[in-house]
């Protein structure tokens, strides 16, 4: 579990508002829940022989004798609150952020804390929203400059067709045992799909022979997949069919997808989701047609990162304040210009120091420009403008045009700042 510093939260600040923007431009609606749940919430939805419930779940009985479990993701707490608070009832667009954690192997891009953007919806059977949310991924990686993401989706067909290719693809697995690595000996009575995403080199050829998913599905769901690919194909969504496609929770069925990148190692997963139209009903609901995805954060903002397109933004400008009476005079400046130009980022000096003093932090803070406020400056009406990226003459400026010059020289435009304009005496 790692903090994330001042330096790096400008970087996350703009990945979650540029995918919080593209969900409110569909409609979707923001839901808060817990970090804790009934470790049963999550044993029955994601899968007793599971990794995740098995080896990954931080779980502890509390002072009343509960099991509880630090939220692993957060499909299942959302079912659970639209079951408890009656939202199954009538359609639902949903997204919720924030932490979830399990016990894994640290390594580049997986955290044992780690940070997802969630989204659900719930009373939406057909195609049409598994398609719009993958149309909602692609508008995100396309705010974000990112076009080394590609699609790959699958269909699970329904729990009645995976049974049938179930009992199958155990007996193909059976024929090969001596062939398997331990992890998938071990899957392949509780978990038998779950082999075919292992990453383990040397079981490729024998994963390549399993049968093939797609061939065992149901009218239905061939339907379902025909009408998705539909979509994509009319709104230019590129993406390969992938048979050996699963996903790591139980509940999924239908449609599964997930967008990776070559770009990240082994982490190369960076958003996935797909149906679970059985699992409302399965943690007590009544039936519900329901399908979501999660955007993993850390993976997203290392891409960006990796590409240098976040670096952090400085200060427009820092109010260098020289004298007591230039501390007093300077709060009501600094308060004007930010009721004057909305957005403007300015640092103003606290703790005193000299001119010279605040000059190098006002250059150590990144600032564009430094505004300096000292008694003569006083005396005169003015604020003296000191660039300190650029080879500009230092200029005064009577402080009535101060917000007129920053809004030029920065490119800032007057709009109403956070709070409102303050009352003047």
């Amino acid at each position: 579990m790692n903090d994330i510093l001042p330096d790096a939260t400008p970087a996350w600040q703009r990945v979650e508002q540029a995918i919080q923007a593209v969900l409110q431009a569909y409609g979707y609606a923001e839901i808060r829940l817990p970090l804790l749940e009934r470790t049963e919430l999550f044993s029955r939805s994601i899968g007793e022989v599971t990794d995740i419930v098995e080896k990954e779940m931080y779980t502890f009985t509390d002072r009343n004798g509960d099991s509880l479990t630090l939220r692993p993701e957060g499909t299942a707490g959302c079912v659970r609150a639209v079951i408890e608070n009656g939202l199954v009832r009538s359609e639902q667009r949903l997204w919720y952020g924030g932490p979830m954690f399990r016990h894994e192997r640290p390594q580049k891009g997986r955290y044992r804390q780690f940070h997802q953007v969630g989204v659900e919806t719930f009373g939406l059977p057909g195609p049409d929203i598994d398609a719009e949310h993958i149309l909602i991924c692609a508008r995100v990686w396309r705010a974000l400059g990112l076009d080394s993401l590609k699609l790959e989706l699958n269909s699970l067909g329904t729990p009645a067709s995976r049974a049938a290719y179930r009992a199958d693809l155990v007996g193909y697995l059976a024929t090969h045992r001596e062939r398997l690595d331990d992890d998938s000996r071990r899957r392949l009575e509780g978990n038998p799909l779950r082999v075919l995403d292992s990453k383990n080199p040397e079981m490729r050829a024998v994963i390549e022979g399993a049968p093939r998913l797609l061939d065992y599905l149901d009218d239905e769901s061939r339907g379902h997949l025909d009408g998705l690919l539909a979509v994509l194909d009319a709104t230019g969504i590129e993406y390969t069919l992938n048979p050996r496609l699963v996903r790591g929770l139980d509940y999924y069925e239908r449609t599964v997808y997930e967008w990776v990148t070559a770009e990240l190692g082994a982490q190369g997963t960076v958003c996935a989701g797909g149906r679970y139209d059985g699992l409302v009903e399965h943690l007590g609901g009544k039936t519900t047609p329901a399908a979501g995805f999660a955007i993993g954060l850390e993976r997203i903002v290392a891409l960006l990162e990796a590409r240098g397109a976040l670096a952090a933004a400085g200060p427009h400008a820092y109010l260098v304040l020289a004298g007591a009476q230039a501390t007093v005079e300077g709060a009501r400046l600094a308060e004007s210009l930010r009721d004057e130009l909305g957005g403007i980022r300015l640092v103003s000096n606290c703790g005193g120091g000299s001119l010279k003093t605040q000059i190098k932090r006002a250059d150590r803070s990144g600032a564009t420009l430094a505004l300096i406020l000292a008694e003569a400056e006083i005396e005169r009406g003015e604020v003296a403008v000191k660039h300190l990226r650029a080879e500009v003459p230092q200029r005064s400026v009577p402080i009535a045009e101060v917000g007129h010059y920053l809004a030029q020289a920065l490119g800032l435009t007057g709009t109403e700042a956070v709070g409102g304009p303050m009352r003047r005496g």
